[in-house]
């Protein structure tokens, strides 16, 4: 079995390694963090390239390829922070094109695919979907919740903004009594978008990780360099560990959404639960190994601390994924026994 990136995927990774890093420099995501603003023009040129509409089917007006061309995306996206609606528009387009009839495909699509439109994702929780990224600025909101899933234009929905503790990203609270139903089962695009935000969290470790490591290789302390130190050595090598575990099961979980879809949703919630925990213990890691410069707002490590914290919250934490594992395995607790 070959595991490597097929030619067009190499491609793609490297095309989106090259355009990120010119584009996101740490000094300009800085800059648009504490503007409380996205990069406009960046998101133009993404459109144009097709990453938008990268999964969305051709006669949608998409590029019609899988869910692991949308996780090497997420993960580079996740390594430069890059202040772009890219996540949200995704996961309504996920959601349509899972769930939707021919008709709401045929109307949101097309828009969601080029960039002319902007959707968003929302679970709802007693009548409110809490945490829903960029809904101020969304064209069209579908809300998930047991009962069914609808699509509700902003207009027609009540978007409160707030100040989340991720600053390169912007989040409100949608509450919509109802909207137009999707037809489908919604579930299985939440498992795709659970599997992009782990390879997204996968992106910010790994670069709070190469942050410890060089910080480690230039630091020094009575003339070594700190990274000669067990107790820093091996804090970085259990870096390593959590990141290459998260990378897997970001990727593996994509697989499943693309060759074994009766897989998916454990293989989602495995790489959601993994990645919300390592992505955390990773910048944590990473901050004690710079030390006090790591705690001031002047370094950009806290950053990549407040993405990692609050992608594990997005769409279901930690716990609640592993419940969910342990569910579909049949390990649930028996609770009706004394």
């Amino acid at each position: 079995m070959n595991f490597d990136f097929s030619d067009d995927q190499q491609a793609i990774k490297s095309t989106a390694k090259d355009l990120l890093a010119d584009r996101f420099k740490p000094e300009r995501v800085r800059e648009y963090a504490e503007a409380k603003e996205y990069d406009e023009e960046a998101w133009k040129e993404m459109c144009e390239l097709g990453w938008a509409g990268i999964f969305i089917d051709e006669a949608h007006g998409g590029q019609e390829l899988g869910t692991v061309e949308l996780i090497i995306l997420m993960e580079e996206l996740g390594y430069v922070l890059a202040p772009v609606p890219f996540l949200s528009n995704s996961a309504a387009g996920l959601a349509i094109q899972a769930a939707g009839s021919e008709e709401q495909r045929e109307r949101w699509l097309p828009g969601l695919a080029s960039g002319e439109l902007r959707g968003t994702l929302g679970l709802l929780w007693g009548g409110e979907a809490r945490l829903v990224p960029d809904a101020a600025d969304a064209d069209l909101i579908v809300l998930a919740g047991d009962d069914g899933s609808f699509v509700v234009e902003r207009s027609a929905a009540e978007v409160e903004p707030f100040e989340a503790l991720d600053a390169t990203r912007r989040f409100a609270r949608v509450r919509a009594d109802a909207g137009d139903p999707l037809t489908g089962d919604a579930q299985p695009a939440v498992d795709r978008l659970c599997a992009a935000i782990a390879a997204e969290n996968v992106g910010v470790a790994q670069r709070a990780m190469e942050m410890a490591v060089d910080y480690a290789r230039e630091r020094k302390q009575f003339d070594r360099p700190i990274g000669s130190y067990q107790a820093v050595s091996h804090r970085c090598a259990q870096m390593l560990l959590e990141v290459e575990g998260s990378r897997s099961a970001a990727y593996y979980a994509a697989w499943c959404a693309d060759a074994e879809p009766e897989s998916l949703a454990q293989a989602a919630s495995m790489a959601k639960s993994y990645a919300s925990d390592a992505g955390w213990r990773v910048c944590t890691s990473s901050l004690q190994v710079h030390g006090g410069i790591g705690f001031t707002w002047e370094h950009d490590l806290h950053f990549y601390l407040k993405r990692a914290k609050t992608n594990a919250l997005m769409f279901g934490s930690a716990a609640e994924h592993r419940e969910r594992v342990a569910s579909l395995s049949g390990l649930a607790p028996d609770l009706s026994v004394a």
